[in-house]
């Protein structure tokens, strides 16, 4: 009597990629893969690509394409730290009568904050419509802390924008979503009871590795993601490696609605971050 073959048991997985990206020619663009298992409970880093970089055959744009595009078509979302897209007048077509008196909404929700703002200090400031888009402002001024990230056409940012609307335009059918690292981070420890100068220096020149390892260590110990030893290595040495993880988990969050959303009256057609909301909680692992 022939032994009835036993199905071998499979768990459905969804992948998600974090791009760390900088400058196209730099070597130190990094992406995580992370899978999640609904039914597990279970979180794994499944890849770590760091220093990805130029060679004599390819640019480091095009590994990077080919890394994203073909090794993982299974990718629901992909998480980068670098604008999608550009502020209201850059992509304006419409006759300008100055940002004093336009009227479009991107603009009236930037100079409505910025007449709040200067009520509340000095010196006075003023925006900048074709360097800053809304979001930047609000994660500056409107949340539990001021994270200040720079402009999305600004000097630090801008070449970063060309890049990031390169790499997406290419990969079209691909999900992007943008976030900031280190807001992404600041939530997720807070809910992990992670003390705030760790959150705060975690990139820090000179004690930036050991407060990775420290994260990382407690991350481990709230069982919120495997991760091989040596990919924890990397992570802990490079923080690229470690925000591009970062960036992956956000991705996570935001297909679990984890994210916070924009606030009411927030205009409708301008770009937002994806961040945790700010009670995360951690019942989709075990």
């Amino acid at each position: 009597m022939k032994k009835k073959k036993t199905a071998k048991k499979t768990f459905k997985s969804i992948r998600f990629a974090g791009v760390s990206l900088t400058g196209g020619k730099t070597d130190k663009t990094s992406v995580a893969v992370i899978e999640y298992f609904p039914s597990e409970k279970k979180i794994f880093l499944s890849y770590l690509y760091d220093n990805i970089k130029s060679d004599k055959q390819k640019s480091a744009d095009q590994s990077l394409f080919e890394l994203l595009n073909d090794t993982h078509k299974s990718v629901k979302h992909i998480a980068i730290d670098a604008p999608l897209t550009p502020p209201k007048c850059m992509r304006c077509r419409l006759k300008c009568p100055g940002y004093e008196v336009c009227k479009e909404p991107e603009i009236k929700w930037l100079r409505s904050l910025y007449k709040k703002k200067n009520k509340q200090k000095n010196p006075k400031k003023i925006f900048t419509p074709y360097t800053e888009r809304c979001v930047e402002t609000y994660i500056s001024t409107e949340l539990e802390e001021p994270f200040i990230r720079s402009h999305a056409m600004g000097a630090n940012m801008a070449p970063l924008y060309a890049r990031a609307h390169f790499l997406a335009r290419r990969l079209g059918k691909k999900n992007f979503i943008e976030v900031y690292p280190k807001l992404s981070l600041w939530r997720m420890g807070r809910s992990l009871n992670i003390q705030k100068s760790y959150l705060r220096h975690h990139k820090h020149a000179v004690d930036g590795e050991n407060i990775r390892e420290v994260l990382l260590e407690k991350l481990s110990e709230k069982n919120v993601a495997f991760l091989y030893d040596q990919d924890r290595k990397i992570m802990i040495k490079h923080k690229h490696a470690f925000d591009a993880f970062i960036c992956a988990m956000t991705a996570l969050f935001n297909e679990l609605d984890l994210c916070e959303s924009p606030p009411q009256g927030f205009p409708e057609d301008e770009p937002w971050i994806y961040f945790p909301q700010k009670k995360l909680t951690w019942g989709f692992i075990s």
